[in-house]
């Protein structure tokens, strides 16, 4: 028990892959017999899609569409096979050299290989596909919100490993994968978090008990950076080197300790921690805490507040009721613009945030703990105080309760913000089914060069009497 935690005898196998992270490869991939392949288009998460000589689908990783290639396969299956590219024949003029050097080994960027404006075609043609399957045609188009391709992020969290030789890793994990690649700089942080990476690298290296450091979260605040150590045990030595990297390099310092339930515990003072969200006028601020759900990407959500703002319009007086609402990004700036908020969060710690920054901002919100799994909850939500406009903002696996009881007490807006186009394809067909209506629709590019994507629909419902965008009285 004395060494736990600590550096152990080298070994010969080590658990860290400097390699490209596909899940359970064989050592010695098998060349696809068939010849050079044509990708066709591009699968949802990114890969290129192909089929052989004798129909069977092929998904390679990092092929474009049009491009001929022979295919590496790294996994079989019985209705179909996943590969890699072998060797590039012709390529797609959309093709382009990667920005960032860990490009193939690191899992958290997919589509650099591909253009960026390109990228964002993908994704806006990927959701009206989904939404199509389900029968829904949004009347416009779909508006593209998106920000710079580089330098956005504004959050991350790295892992830490030892392998079995006792180097010390920090970095992404490899994509499908728990292995981890050593990350030196990222192109997609904002500057201040990249600039900390190969740091970083130094302090875990020098620490005697490296295995107690679960993880390293990197945040970006209007107070400057804060990082956060996932710690299970403390270490008084360990300790102190955090803290002089902390106080070097001018950062806020916490930990959470603790196996099961962790704690938090700022090692430096307790800043109160901020950013900025647009208003209708000048400026609100967000204040949060290290755990709290914020979007890394600050420009993509600054137009999507603006969006929400300029779809809904005049809300003056208008009883408005924000879902999932978090610590607020949406319910201050519309309760900014006048609306009456009913801002609802089950986590009674993130209600409690959210009223002290309506405090903060001097602005009136209702702020109320609900079960929004549970649909009579919500229910006695949209009939206490019937709203005008619902705003939901959900997690990935969406709303699919809350959509339900919307179908049985319709109101005259809904607006929807999903961070997973499945999820939101599958509540938009419930809504649309009980009678809402599709207006507006927007594409936020919020993690460029990844395939995830998020996005915006206004509904409508007319037996609310309130005609849609584009509709005739008698359509």
């Amino acid at each position: 028990m004395a060494r736990l935690g600590k550096r152990r005898p080298a070994r010969m196998r080590s658990g860290v892959s400097g390699l490209q992270g596909r899940q359970s490869a064989p050592a010695s991939p098998r060349v696809d017999g068939d010849g050079p392949v044509t990708i066709e288009r591009l699968a949802h998460d990114g890969r290129g899609v192909a089929h052989t000589a004798a129909g069977k689908t092929l998904f390679v990783d990092g092929a474009l569409p049009g491009e001929r290639l022979e295919v590496a396969v790294h996994r079989a299956r019985k209705r179909f096979d996943e590969g890699h590219v072998r060797e590039l024949v012709t390529p797609s003029p959309q093709r382009v050299t990667p920005p960032c050097a860990h490009f193939g080994r690191c899992g958290g960027c997919d589509l650099q290989h591909l253009a960026l404006d390109a990228q964002r075609h993908h994704k806006v043609a990927v959701l009206l596909e989904l939404l199509a399957r389900q029968g829904i045609e949004p009347p416009l188009a779909p508006q593209l919100l998106a920000g710079a391709g580089e330098g956005y992020r504004r959050r991350a969290r790295l892992g830490v490993k030892v392998d079995a030789e006792g180097g010390v890793h920090l970095g992404f994990r490899a994509r499908h994968s728990h292995r981890l690649v050593d990350i030196t700089d990222c192109t997609i942080l904002v500057p201040s978090l990249s600039a900390l990476l190969t740091p970083l690298h130094a302090l875990v290296a020098s620490l005697e008990a490296p295995r107690q450091a679960g993880h390293l979260e990197l945040l970006e605040s209007d107070q400057g950076v804060v990082l956060v150590l996932r710690q299970l045990r403390e270490h008084d030595a360990d300790r102190g080197r955090w803290l002089a990297f902390a106080e070097r390099h001018g950062l806020h310092l916490a930990r959470l300790l603790g196996r099961e339930t962790p704690r938090l515990e700022w090692l430096t003072p307790a800043p109160a921690l901020s950013c900025r969200v647009p208003g209708p006028g000048e400026a609100l601020t967000l204040g949060f805490a290290p755990g709290d759900f914020l979007q890394a990407n600050a420009e993509v959500n600054r137009q999507l507040i603006q969006t929400a703002l300029a779809w809904l319009g005049d809300v003056e007086g208008l009883a408005l009721l924000d879902l999932f609402a978090g610590v607020g990004n949406f319910s201050l700036p519309l309760a900014a613009a006048g609306a009456r908020v009913t801002a609802v969060e089950g986590s009674p710690a993130m209600v409690e945030r959210l009223a002290g920054n309506a405090r903060r901002n001097d602005l009136e919100v209702l702020t109320r703990q609900t079960d929004l799994g549970r649909a009579g909850g919500v229910a006695e939500l949209l009939t206490r105080d019937p709203p005008g406009v619902v705003v939901l903002d959900p997690p990935r696996d969406g709303a699919e309760a809350v959509c339900r009881t919307l179908v049985e007490h319709p109101v005259p807006r809904l607006l929807y913000v999903s961070c997973d186009p499945a999820t939101l394809a599958r509540d938009a067909a419930r809504l649309v089914h009980g009678g809402y209506r599709p207006s507006r629709l927007a594409v936020a590019d919020m993690f460029a060069h990844t395939s995830h994507l998020e996005s915006m629909l206004l509904f409508e419902h007319p037996r609310t009497g309130r005609q849609p965008l584009g509709a005739t009285p008698d359509g």
